[in-house]
């Protein structure tokens, strides 16, 4: 089970189905939600702020939604793998976008932190995929 995750998502549905699956699933003790990158990229900051660099509780695991008003994902991705958030980059990524673009695929190679692709909605069998692909 993993401590904590980041759910990136604007539609609150999405994020409410998420943290139910999660939760029954017994993925993550802890889930938080952000509404779009530029709200995750914010959690960040203040992580590092209220912490001064000593972070002692960041997600293992963020799933992200690439579709979003204010930040998408890959501006988002793009932030986040920057020298700026450096000690977080520990963390994984799954997209989880409601179309499977071959290009989107394409371009989520290009990110090393990318460890999956996955269509929405998260579903149980889902996470029990990735437990395994993450030996969790």
């Amino acid at each position: 089970m993993l401590e904590q995750i980041l759910c990136i998502d604007d539609d609150p549905i999405t994020l409410m189905l998420c943290k139910k699956v999660i939760t029954k699933s017994s993925f993550s003790k802890e889930i938080i939600t952000a509404p779009n990158g530029e709200e995750a990229l914010h959690h960040f900051n203040t992580l590092k702020y209220n912490n001064k660099n000593k972070v002692s509780k960041k997600p293992e695991l963020i799933f992200l939604d690439l579709n979003m008003p204010v930040m998408g994902g890959w501006e988002f991705l793009d932030h986040f793998t920057s020298k700026s958030y450096s000690e977080f980059n520990t963390a994984k990524v799954i997209v989880l976008s409601s179309t499977i673009d071959p290009h989107d695929l394409a371009k989520a190679k290009k990110y090393p932190i990318i460890i999956d692709f996955l269509s929405k909605p998260i579903t149980k069998p889902m996470l029990e995929y990735l437990k395994k692909k993450m030996e969790l």
